[in-house]
């Protein structure tokens, strides 16, 4: 089977984390004891991808500083006689290769996507977007990659939101095909509640083919002159199928303050090293 790369985005300028993300790319928050693009690589790995690429833009060099050997530091907790947490990068680093593409000018998602398309070289890739922590026993690309080898063509995850909130996202009219998977008729970024096709809204999970790039060059711009990754799955469904998977686990949003804090807590509460303490610190912050 041809190779599937990891594509991270880590290009947006993280607007709605402001001040916070003026100096630090948002991708680069901490969630605990580790950055966001942490989880996303980990997930990667978890479901077997052995080649990520991160898509960049100016002002994120900390990004390639995060993955990058840090001998220093190493020998400061070698002559403490620490076991150093750096281990955590060092064994993901290992386990997968890192490139990196840089998107020039902000022109959409769609076009952080092409930029990588001679990095990709033709393979089909799953599409991450950071901001989405995705908590499951199988990871959530695995399910995807799942779905991708049974049917053979792009999936997009997806999950059920409350009608009041489909403005919110890109949703799928999609015909159901069993447990979960359906066949995508359509895609409509962000409806008015009464117009959406389904409560089935997506998320930053995708597994992609490489005809994307032809559906890419026939997108036109959208919102704000930008190329929406929307668009350009309702191009390619003129080509070829694309299915979506109702993914098992819980997403956690961190691209707003009130997502970004409950995400952090609800990840600490589920280590069993802080989760604990963490618990009566909540008790005691609350006073219950």
């Amino acid at each position: 089977m041809n190779e599937i790369v990891a594509l991270i985005l880590a290009a947006g300028r993280g607007t709605r984390l402001l001040p916070a993300t003026k100096s630090v790319p948002k991708e680069m928050l901490p969630l605990v004891d580790r950055p966001l693009i942490h989880y996303t690589l980990e997930e990667a790995v978890a479901s077997g991808l052995g080649h990520a690429i991160i898509v960049t833009s100016g002002g994120k060099d900390a990004v390639h500083h995060y993955f990058d050997p840090d001998p220093e530091l190493e020998r400061i907790a070698a002559a403490r006689g620490e076991e150093s947490p750096l281990h955590l990068i060092e064994d993901l680093v290992g386990a997968c290769h890192l490139s990196y593409v840089r998107q020039r000018e902000p022109k959409g998602i769609a076009d952080a996507v092409q930029s990588a398309q001679r990095a990709l070289a033709g393979h089909p890739f799953v599409l991450y977007f950071p901001d989405d922590v995705i908590v499951s026993r199988v990871p959530v690309t695995r399910q995807l990659l799942d779905v991708y080898e049974r049917y053979g063509g792009s999936v997009i995850a997806v999950e059920r939101v409350k009608r009041a909130h489909i403005g919110r996202y890109g949703v799928v009219d999609g015909e159901p095909l069993g447990q979960g998977v359906y066949l995508v008729k359509g895609l409509v970024e962000k409806p008015r509640p009464e117009d959406a096709p389904s409560d089935l809204g997506i998320v930053g999970r995708y597994v992609i083919t490489p005809g994307i790039f032809d559906a890419i060059a026939r997108t036109r711009p959208g919102a704000g002159g930008e190329l929406q990754i929307t668009d350009a799955l309702q191009n390619l469904l003129a080509r070829e199928p694309v299915y979506a998977c109702a993914f098992e686990g819980v997403r956690y949003d961190t691209g707003n303050p009130v997502g970004y804090l409950r995400t952090a807590v609800a990840l600490a509460l589920g280590r069993p090293d802080i989760g604990p303490e963490l618990r009566v610190a909540l008790k005691e912050i609350l006073g219950s």
